[in-house]
């Protein structure tokens, strides 16, 4: 998605289990000169090898852990450019997960949790215990993290010190002052990532790494591609069917991206669930029987948090934390905590423990919405978040705009409206040649299954049913709950999604799953 500051990704990070089995020195594209090279694009030839000494440790006494799955870790190399048949590759990380009562395979099952910037591995490790079994039995799972992201040659070009500020940063500006600090952030940020890859910030593409994927499927030897996307997993997908629509076999695209929406519409609406999210959040825990945390009016109690969080930074009881919660880390933890209903008693309690005076819970929150870890340091889930938003868009807004746009969305989205509007300018200081993304109605591919959900705060149901418009083969599924994605969430969702997964059934056109 193209927001920076928020909207990120749902599935939490793992990296470290698999980071043993690749180098940790990955070279820059820059510097790949004398890298492997291929007289033009082929099947990726993928290097596997067991990993399960790696991950099995890290996801004991996780729901899940107990089922009989084994993990291999693969590694293989892809063209830098397409554009350069026989020009340098880069490595990319794949992490694939075999259940052992698998029967009657199908083939490679891949799939992308989102961002940009989330790792595919982890979310193919993650989701080995998630999954239903009946989809588990049929098909290998395929993680891969994309170009530039996770072990894949990964952007790193944002100090850990500064994504600190980052998220600290005063998230609803309405002085200049606020306003300067915001913009001179990410000028800061664009300015150091240009420096550090110069012309390679826009190898980092959502159209190659479609091709890529194409790739990938060849190396795996599948003859067609089975595809389950989340989030912006949803715009990789349709990037893949639009350039290779006869390749795809079966494909599901859960919580849509609007796939023609304007930056400014589609910023807009974003705010507008995340509003919507919260009045979610805040009515179900008012009706909660043994009380709401922070009382019946939680709208209030925020901005009252805000406000005292202005006026003195929140600390931490946390052992060792020296860092204290400003408005903008009670923000991000707020954006963090409506991605799931199953978030929600969290991020009450940790609202209520930071108006007590601890602001520990919340750093918990925000901490894993960036990829924060124990030791300080971040995943570079930021850095390739922003470098391929705007690697795939030459949409800029000054500053003036963005400050117009802040003050009248934030009288029209009181929580979420100027911190969307001051997103709008992170790609505007950016220096990096741009592939836009297709149009995509990938004519002549098999059913693609859209799935929506009207209550979800990240990306609202109206972006599902244009995707669904858009691609002549689309089929549109919708959940009326809450949260963000659907699958494998909801019973009737899980029924219709794996048979279509499985068997190819398609579901009926438009089809209502109630909450």
């Amino acid at each position: 998605m193209r927001v920076s500051r928020g909207l990120l990704a749902a599935v939490s990070g793992l990296l470290v289990a698999v980071s043993g089995c690749t180098s940790s020195s990955e070279p820059a594209p820059e510097e790949e000169t004398a890298a492997t090279t291929v007289a033009e694009p082929q099947a990726a030839e993928i290097a596997w090898s067991d990993c399960n000494e790696q991950i099995r440790p890290l996801i004991a006494g996780s729901p899940g852990s107990d089922r009989n799955l084994s993990f291999e870790c693969g590694r293989t190399e892809v063209p830098i450019s397409y554009d350069e048949p026989g020009g340098a590759t880069l490595p990319l990380f794949l992490v694939r997960a075999v259940f052992g009562e698998q029967v009657d395979r199908i083939g490679s099952l891949m799939i992308n949790p989102g961002g940009p910037g989330a790792s595919g591995t982890d979310a193919a490790i993650q989701m080995a215990l998630t999954l239903p079994e009946d989809v588990l039995r049929r098909f290998d799972l395929v993680g891969f993290d994309p170009r530039g992201v996770g072990l894949s040659t990964p952007v790193e070009c944002i100090p850990d010190d500064l994504k600190d500020q980052f998220v600290a940063a005063e998230p609803r500006p309405t002085t200049d002052e606020q306003f300067d600090a915001r913009f001179a952030l990410t000028d800061e940020m664009a300015d150091g990532c240009a420096k550090e890859y110069g012309d390679a910030l826009g190898t980092f593409n959502t159209v190659d790494t479609a091709r890529d994927m194409d790739l990938l499927r060849e190396g795996l030897g599948e003859e067609q591609l089975t595809f389950l996307g989340y989030s912006y997993g949803t715009t990789l997908g349709s990037t893949y069917a639009e350039l290779f629509p006869e390749q795809v076999r079966a494909m599901v695209l859960d919580a849509a991206v609007d796939p023609d929406g304007e930056t400014q519409a589609e910023t807009e609406a974003q705010a507008a669930g995340l509003e919507a999210g919260f009045d979610a959040f805040a009515a179900n825990c008012t009706q909660l029987i043994a009380g709401c945390p922070i009382g019946q009016d939680p709208r209030r109690f925020v901005e009252d948090l805000l406000a005292k969080a202005a006026q003195a930074p929140i600390p931490s009881a946390k052992e060792g934390e020296t860092r204290q919660a400003t408005p903008g880390v009670v923000h991000t933890a707020i954006t963090a905590g409506l991605y799931s209903p199953a978030a929600w008693p969290q991020l009450a309690q940790g609202l209520a423990a930071a108006a007590a005076g601890d602001s520990q819970q919340l750093f918990s929150l925000a901490d894993s919405y960036y990829r924060r870890l124990q030791d300080g340091t971040y995943s570079n889930l930021l850095d390739a978040n922003i470098t391929i938003n705007c690697a795939d868009t030459d949409d800029e807004f000054d500053e003036q705009t963005v400050r117009d746009l802040a003050v009248e969305w934030g009288q029209r989205y009181p929580l979420f409206g100027a911190d969307s509007a001051v997103d709008l300018y992170t790609c505007t200081p950016w220096e990096a040649e741009v592939t836009p993304l297709p149009e995509r109605d990938a004519e002549g591919s098999a059913p693609i299954l859209v799935v929506g959900n009207s209550g979800d705060p990240v990306t609202p149901l109206p972006g599902a049913v244009d995707m669904a418009e858009e691609l002549t083969s689309g089929v549109l599924l919708t959940w009326q709950g809450q949260g963000h994605t659907a699958y494998p969430r909801d019973e009737c969702v899980t029924a219709a999604v794996n048979s279509y997964l499985i068997d190819l059934a398609v579901p009926q056109d438009g089809l209502t799953c109630p909450a």
